[in-house]
């Protein structure tokens, strides 16, 4: 079943629902009422816009778009419905595009020591998220997941996460796409540098097609138990097969993926992300009729 999901508090790709405390709360009940125990922040802040007040952030953007402390919204949320709450760090769009990897690791130890002051006291805060996504081997976000993951550990030592993809033909084509054999050398390069700093990898699977993905899958699970990693599966919520970004998934390939994920062992089931996708709330009608089918499903494994 699915028991996490990301909160995607600032959307630069999918429509913004514009919600406040009150829509937030009926959002986390619903939640709470599907089975889900962990939420993660997806980042606290993305180029210029941020989800509390930050003045690290204000020394970059002095224009800084904010619309109320979110984090503490959801913190106070999570510890009403006794969710996990992981926290996302900062991502500049910039310094690591850029190939200034200390650059983007100074400013996040600086906004997770912010953090820290604000709302490392709190109950539900039980983990990080560094939100920095990749792909494959990249040299420059080795370097901030070293450092950043260092510092958070010395700030609080709880489990670190993070959710890459792969590099599949529905992002990348099938020329620029990624085997399964080179996908594996790539992650085992990976996982033997963030060991013992990540705790857990959640791969997202809408990337690879549906007769590919049992066996990627299959492949993160066994390179990350090598290496002491949990692995949950980030299963997307949302349809990468439309010519349109991004509308609620069918029924039957949520299934598929959620089986799928379940048959390669992983830990945990997460998914990105039910407020818009999933949720009886949601903007997106088809969102609603989504969780029907998922809690049917869900009511008939008992």
């Amino acid at each position: 079943m699915i028991t996490g999901t990301f909160l995607d508090e600032i959307s630069h790709d999918i429509p913004d629902a514009n919600w406040g405390p009150e829509e937030w709360a009926a959002d986390f009940q619903a939640m709470a009422d599907t089975g889900i125990d962990t939420v993660i922040l997806i980042r606290a802040g993305y180029r210029d816009f941020a989800t509390f007040d930050s003045k690290v952030l204000r020394r970059e953007h002095s224009h800084l778009i904010v619309a109320y402390d979110l984090v503490d919204t959801y913190l106070t949320l999570a510890e009403r419905h006794g969710m996990k709450f992981f926290f996302g760090t900062y991502d500049s769009g910039r310094y690591w595009h850029g190939g200034e990897p200390d650059k983007e690791a100074d400013l996040n130890i600086a906004f997770t020591d912010e953090f820290m002051e604000r709302y490392g006291h709190r109950k539900a805060f039980g983990g990080w998220y560094m939100c920095h996504e990749i792909n494959s081997f990249d040299e420059t976000a080795m370097r901030v997941y070293e450092r950043l993951a260092d510092h958070l550990k010395s700030l609080k030592d709880l489990p670190i996460l993070i959710s890459p993809y792969i590099r599949g033909t529905k992002q990348f084509g099938e020329e620029r796409a990624i085997s399964l054999a080179s996908h594996e050398k790539e992650w085992r390069e990976v996982f033997a540098r963030i060991q013992g700093k990540v705790d857990i990898v959640a791969f997202q699977d809408g990337h690879v097609n549906y007769n590919e993905l049992a066996d990627y899958l299959s492949v993160n699970a066994t390179l990350a138990r090598e290496h002491g990693i949990a692995c949950w599966s980030n299963i997307e919520s949302f349809d990468r097969d439309m010519p349109i970004k991004f509308p609620p998934i069918g029924w039957r390939k949520m299934r598929y993926k959620m089986e799928a994920a379940m048959q390669s062992g992983v830990d945990k089931l997460i998914t990105f992300e039910f407020s818009h996708f999933m949720s009886p709330n949601s903007i997106y009608p088809a969102a609603h009729t989504l969780h029907r089918r998922y809690m049917e499903w869900k009511n008939a494994q008992g």
